[in-house]
C-alpha cells in the first residue's frame, strides 16, 4: 500500500549537474575567504542559499551544502546535493495536524528554478524521483549501485525511500533520503552525498542490513 506524504518538491538530477557535483573534490582549490569564494560562486552561475544553513544554489537549481567553508578542490570535504524535499505524514501525531505551517517551507523549495511539486502524494512519488536520479548515476558512472536498501529510522523519519550506494576509489556516493535537520526536525531531503571513504571505509556485505545502515549513516549524517 502506498504511504501518504503531505508534499513533495523536486527537480531533475541531470547528467550535467551530476558531473559538476562529482568534479568538485578535484576542482582547482578556492580559498575559504569570502571574496575568493564569492567570485567562484558567481563565475559558476551559482548563488548563496539559505534553505539549508551555509549552502549554495548551483546553476542547475539544486542546493549544495558542505561541511567546510568551500566545496571547491577539497578532497576530504563532505558534501550533499539536494534535488528533492519531502514533507511526510507523521502517523504518531495525535492531532494529525503534522505542523501544517511546513507547507510554506516546501513552497520555498518548490520556487527554486527548475523545481516542481505535488501535494498530496505518496512514498511512490518520492521513489520515482530517486529512481530517475539513479538512472542518471548509472548512465554516467557506467555501473549500477553496489548496494540498494530501504532507509532506516536512524537516517530519516517517515517513509523509507531507497538508499543506493556507489563508490569511487576515494569517495562514497549515497543516493537517497536524509534528515533536513531544519524546522520541526521532520522534513526530508532527497539528495546525493559525496563523502570520503575514510568516514566508513569497508562496505558491509549485502546481507548485513544493520552494518549497511551504520555505514550509510556514517556517510550521510553529519
Amino acid at each position: 500500500m502506498p504511504i501518504p506524504v503531505h508534499a513533495l518538491a523536486h527537480s531533475t538530477l541531470t547528467a550535467d549537474a551530476l558531473d559538476e557535483f562529482l568534479a568538485l573534490p578535484t576542482a582547482p582549490h578556492v580559498p575559504d575567504n569570502f571574496d575568493a569564494l564569492d567570485l567562484e560562486v558567481r563565475r559558476r552561475g551559482w548563488a548563496w542559499e539559505d534553505l539549508v544553513q551555509d549552502s549554495f544554489r548551483t546553476g542547475y537549481g539544486h542546493v549544495l551544502c558542505t561541511d567546510g567553508l568551500t566545496p571547491f578542490g577539497v578532497p576530504d570535504a563532505r558534501s550533499f546535493l539536494v534535488f528533492g524535499e519531502v514533507y511526510p505524514v507523521d502517523p504518531e501525531d495525535e492531532e494529525m495536524d503534522n505542523g501544517t505551517w511546513l507547507y510554506g517551507v516546501v513552497d520555498d523549495w518548490q520556487k527554486l528554478p527548475g523545481w516542481s511539486g505535488r501535494r498530496p502524494c505518496t512514498d511512490q512519488d518520492c521513489e520515482a524521483v530517486l529512481e530517475q536520479a539513479a538512472r542518471t548515476m548509472t548512465d554516467r558512472l557506467g555501473r549500477g549501485p553496489e548496494r540498494t536498501a530501504p532507509s532506516s529510522a536512524a537516517v530519516v523519519t517517515g517513509p523509507a525511500p531507497t538508499h543506493r550506494v556507489w563508490r569511487t576509489p576515494t569517495h562514497a556516493l549515497v543516493l537517497g533520503p536524509a534528515s533536513d535537520n531544519g524546522p520541526y526536525g521532520y522534513l526530508t531531503h532527497l539528495q546525493l552525498s559525496c563523502t570520503p571513504l575514510s568516514c566508513a571505509p569497508d562496505l558491509p556485505p549485502a546481507d548485513d542490513a544493520d552494518g549497511l545502515d551504520r555505514w550509510i549513516n556514517a556517510h550521510v549524517d553529519w
